[in-house]
């Protein structure tokens, strides 16, 4: 006999929540898919907001001036002009629009220092081609004569090159219109960049105007957000980061100033040609650590082999020599412990930086891999005295254990030692039957 059908409400449950749940993967899938990439968005973003970007940028690198000019010139002066009321608005307004126009004089000192000079440069090598091209045929026929055998495997090398190269051109010549877009997209970023630079001052200016607010802001909502400890650890953090960053930032800039004039001097003293063109990009480039120095020279030694060989390779001597100058006692006397790592870390630092952020992080891997390195090192040396374990790196060289019991470390024997040791007790016994030997013959 058939059981009659009972209808039970939960199966109707099921059967909504199995439906919704479906429903709800099914529409999750299609936003996902729907979505724009998460790279191009932040992109967008990025792109967005980089005038404001370059305007904190500015404001952190000019913060320090204006504070200066604030200080000892026109803050005193305003409170002598208004001694009721100090003045201290008309003297902030001074500061920040002096601040900004050493900023923008600098700027366009740079274009006008280099910019004209780079178009000479270039007409001047397309001006005298000929003479080049004759110079060299010149030296490689005397070369031929002096060094035959050289010249032959030379000559077949520039052979080879010079049909690789043609094949190379006349691949190249169905892209011109790629290039010529490449050309257009650059002369967009230049614009575009200009438009930033023009927008981050703007931008500055607003934030110099009224600093204290701004960062009590900052201050205001980090402990509104954070606990106390976390918080003042945080504020401890930024504290640090702002000198080191601070502290390479200026001694970079004044440590390749210096370089950049002491160029000048010896290269108008030499009489280089284009001294001050090559000065300033010796200079510039120099902010770069340790690969700056060659990045600015291969431009500078082109420019002045197209005018004379001779001085180019003096110039070459020159840099080799001022670079070691700058890196053994210039740098550290400027810069001091502001890097604290070694140059493995710095070197490491700047290809690192440089592979994930091109420019920018070949410019600050340093001051950023210091802080980071600050920070594990710290939490290493927490953990070791939590562990009531020694925290110099100098105590784990020629390790060979921990005592579990002192907790100190235990050296590890050298060999050396014990072979000599050993040697010396060995010529001892030796000595001793020798000696019994004479004292029994003399009896």
């Amino acid at each position: 006999m058939r059981r009659p059908f009972r209808w039970d409400k939960k199966y109707l449950y099921w059967g909504i929540t199995g439906f919704l749940v479906f429903a709800a993967c099914y529409l999750f899938q299609k936003l996902l898919g729907n979505l724009p990439d998460p790279s191009k968005a932040v992109s967008k973003i990025m792109k967005v907001l980089s005038p404001f970007i370059w305007g904190f940028v500015i404001t952190y690198l000019i913060a320090p001036l204006m504070k200066l000019l604030e200080k000892n010139v026109f803050g005193p002066l305003c409170r002598r002009i208004f001694p009721k009321k100090g003045g201290r608005r008309l003297a902030r307004g001074l500061s920040v629009a002096l601040a900004e126009l050493i900023l923008v004089a600098i700027l366009a000192g740079l274009v006008y220092l280099i910019l004209p000079q780079l178009v000479e440069s270039i007409k001047m090598i397309y001006d005298n081609r000929n003479t080049y091209y004759q110079t060299i045929t010149e030296y490689l026929n005397t070369f031929e004569i002096r060094h035959p055998e050289i010249y032959k495997y030379v000559g077949d090398s520039l052979d080879t090159f010079t049909g690789d190269l043609n094949s190379w051109v006349e691949r190249l010549l169905p892209t011109i219109t790629n290039y010529l877009t490449g050309i257009l997209e650059s002369a967009y970023v230049v614009l575009r960049g200009i438009y930033n630079l023009i927008i981050g001052i703007v931008v500055s200016v607003y934030v110099l105007s009224d600093l204290e607010r701004f960062t009590a802001a900052i201050r205001r909502w980090t402990y509104s957000v954070f606990t106390l400890d976390f918080a003042e650890k945080l504020r401890e953090a930024i504290a640090f980061t702002d000198r080191t960053f601070m502290g390479f930032i200026t001694g970079k800039l004044l440590d390749s100033a210096i370089i950049g004039l002491l160029c000048y001097i010896v290269c108008a003293i030499l009489n280089m040609p284009y001294a001050l063109l090559v000065s300033a990009i010796v200079g510039v480039t120099n902010v770069i650590p340790f690969f700056g120095p060659f990045i600015g020279a291969v431009p500078c030694a082109f420019i002045i082999l197209m005018v004379d060989p001779l001085k180019c390779l003096i110039f070459i001597i020159f840099i080799i020599i001022l670079q070691q100058i700058d890196g053994n006692i210039i740098g550290p006397k400027i810069l001091g412990n502001s890097i604290g790592i070694t140059g493995f870390w710095v070197l490491f630092s700047i290809v690192v930086g440089a592979g994930l952020f091109g420019f920018g992080g070949m410019l600050l891997g340093v001051p950023v891999f210091v802080v980071i390195y600050t920070f594990l090192n710290n939490r290493v040396e927490a953990r070791l005295k939590r562990n009531d374990l020694p925290s110099e790196t100098e105590e784990y060289k020629d390790l060979d254990h921990i005592d579990p019991v002192t907790r100190q470390p235990v050296k590890r024997a050298h060999e050396q030692p014990e072979k000599e040791t050993g040697e010396r007790e060995a010529g001892k016994e030796k000595k001793e039957p020798e000696k019994e030997k004479k004292e029994d013959a003399e009896e």
